[in-house]
């Protein structure tokens, strides 16, 4: 048989076996068998009598040029990086475009951020749901066929089958099905070559899926450009990284600033002698809760998302905190007191679903037998909460916890946007973070860590994301904890409305310290006579000159984990935004093509195929894009 007679044989028996009404649930992420959801997606297109439900999240996608020039830099890259046979979700290509049919409607519980803004058939069909009720609300919608790619592979000589990337939902889902024995799900797996082989929860027998079937075609896994990381970021990682305790646990996302917080915690583990001098004076909730010492117990890892951030910190030495499923083990672990023979097999990582880049794929295959029971993996419904019978276990597992996620914004009062825009347009979606937030209020040596820029934008579009109040949120304001902004530190837990204002005030960009203040003595909310301290300098020239007379640029690069990109691509990658900027008026593109000198950037225009112009246009963009390239080398 073909590739397509296996998978469209699938699809046929799956048809017979349930009928022509199919409710797919699919991973978050990368554990899609996207050859076989394809094919699935296909025969629905064929036969409009076929409804096709799909229930999911985060559709991995290639990102995609909007423009001729962002085509010439984004094409060959992608060629490149995914290859050129990696089988794009035909759904989501659709959904792009404003054509799915109607005989298949596409809801997702959290979107590629900012993918789908906009896109009317996407946020009519979001369904917001905390990642632990995502199982529940899969049931209640009928599903009937979960779908995932597994990794096959053999664990002390005995053949067997992982999750792998994915054991997040699926586990929960299974485990309500088992109470539910009237509910009728197949349970269908697809062979990855390369998807590595992990343990804890997500091995499982043969028997655990009514079909599995070979890899078809062997694409490369959907991996994530490493991203740069600027002088904001860096300044909020380096004061999110104070208020972690060492011999304590560690949760965190995706994005630059946490690749900031884990580069800084890295500096304080490495050069601690630069590290404290970058951070001469640690808040004073630092020094209550965190600390800015080396670790020594080190850090376990218990986060929803596994990804590149906990490999940096293992290759550090970081992650190392051991825990045991045994309370006697547990107790002895923390106390120093493991026998011998059991130091070193403890688990360092628990995590529901991973994604990241190619290296991290490497490093997760690469594990030897003895390191890779260690990293494990386990239902959302394990490692996002406290419930489920073992809470005292979980609770010494996990101490000093630190659930460290990022926000768009924070009201004035603490409460946090992370998921929407005012109108109710969804950016990404809720995802765990409320699970861990309340989390961290249901321990005593728990803190939620919420981390934003300051501001977004730039010139005329400079705003504060430090704001007075905002339509809808994300966390509502009584589980407030903790905000870092490149400013500093506000502690908000227990804190009355005008304490927390105040906090806030502290970390806000003085350049919208004075609005904010006004309203809340307009509310009512800060005395009359409340006024901040006489220096107020929350800018950022502030902090890009204490980073110099402090010996801090060296240790804040652009790309502190490596780039995906080579140099002449990077420098690209920081010029081409200007192209956007200047774009908004025909007279500012002119002046801007009048400055450019294509003779100085001989290797950038030949990587953007614009070595040779050929006409009128390419001479322009030629112009254009050396003007950029002069533009961000002279700012340094």
């Amino acid at each position: 048989m073909t590739n397509d007679d296996i998978l469209d044989a699938c699809v046929e028996s799956t048809l017979e076996q349930l009928g022509r009404h199919l409710v797919m649930g699919l991973p978050l992420g990368l554990g899609k068998p996207n050859p076989l959801v394809n094919a699935f997606y296909r025969r629905a297109k064929q036969d409009s009598g076929i409804r096709l439900d799909i229930i999911t999240a985060l559709s991995l996608d290639m990102p995609h040029a909007g423009s001729e020039v962002e085509a010439r830099f984004l094409n060959p890259f992608l060629e490149h990086f995914y290859g050129p046979d990696y089988p794009r979700l035909d759904y989501v290509a659709d959904l792009a475009r404003r054509e799915v049919p109607d005989n298949i409607r596409i809801s997702e519980f959290y979107l590629q951020s900012g993918s789908q803004l906009g896109n009317a058939m996407a946020q009519r069909r979001y369904i917001s749901s905390n990642y632990t009720h995502v199982a529940r609300d899969l049931l209640d919608r009928g599903v009937n066929v979960a779908m995932q790619l597994v990794a096959r592979g053999e664990v002390d000589g005995r053949p067997c089958l992982s999750l792998s990337c994915n054991p997040d939902v699926t586990l929960d889902l299974k485990r309500l099905l088992a109470q539910r024995r009237d509910h009728r799900c197949l349970f269908i797996a697809q062979e990855h070559p390369d998807l590595p082989l992990m343990h804890g929860d997500a091995l499982v027998g043969e028997d655990f899926f009514d079909e599995v079937l070979p890899a078809t075609g062997n694409y490369r896994l959907f991996a994530l450009p490493r991203s740069a990381v600027n002088t904001q970021d860096y300044w909020v990682g380096l004061h999110a990284s104070s208020l972690v305790a060492d011999a304590g646990t560690l949760q965190i996302g995706i994005g630059s600033l946490s690749d900031a917080l884990v580069h800084a915690l890295i500096l304080r583990q490495q050069d601690n002698e630069r590290y404290r001098a970058l951070l001469p004076e640690p808040s004073d909730l630092a020094q209550a809760i965190g600390d800015l010492s080396p670790f020594e117990r080190g850090l376990y890892g218990a986060s929803e998302m596994f990804m590149d951030g906990f490999m940096h910190l293992y290759r550090a030495g970081i992650l190392k905190r051991e825990v045991f499923d045994e309370e006697v083990l547990q107790v002895q672990a923390d106390a120093g007191t493991l026998p011998e023979d059991m130091v070193g097999t403890g688990a360092v990582m628990d995590g529901g679903f991973f994604l990241g880049s190619r290296e991290f794929y490497q490093f997760l295959n690469e594990l030897d037998a003895a390191e890779r029971p260690r990293f494990r993996m386990t239902s959302v419904g394990k490692v996002n909460q406290l419930y489920g019978g073992r809470e005292a276990l979980d609770i010494t597992q996990r101490r000093h916890a630190r659930f460290v996620n990022t926000c768009m914004m924070v009201t004035a009062t603490g409460a946090a946007v992370s998921d929407g825009l005012k109108d109710h347009q969804v950016v990404s979606g809720v995802g765990g973070q409320y699970n861990f937030v309340a989390m961290a209020h249901a321990m005593d040596d728990g803190r939620s860590i919420l981390m934003l820029r300051s501001t977004r934008g730039s010139g005329e579009k400079l705003a504060s994301n430090i704001v007075w109040e905002y339509p809808h949120t994300t966390i509502p304001r009584h589980l407030r904890d903790i905000v870092v902004t490149e400013y500093g530190v506000a502690d908000l837990r227990g804190r009355s409305d005008e304490e927390c204002i105040e906090a806030l005030l502290a970390i806000t960009d003085s350049r919208f310290q004075d609005e904010l203040m006004a309203k809340a003595k307009s509310a009512g909310k800060l005395a009359g006579d409340f006024t901040l301290p006489q220096q107020r300098n929350n800018r950022p020239e502030r902090l890009r000159r204490e980073l110099r007379e402090r010996g801090g640029p060296e240790h804040f690069p652009d790309y502190p984990f490596g780039s995906d990109f080579t140099p002449i691509e990077q420098e690209l990658v920081r010029a081409l935004p200007r192209l956007k900027t200047v774009s908004k008026s025909k007279l500012a593109l002119m002046q801007f093509a009048l400055r450019g000198r294509p003779a100085d950037h001989p290797e950038a225009l030949d990587r953007m195929g614009l070595s040779s112009p050929s006409n009128w246009r390419q001479h322009l963009e030629a112009r254009l894009i050396a003007a950029a390239l002069s533009s961000t080398r002279s700012e340094g």
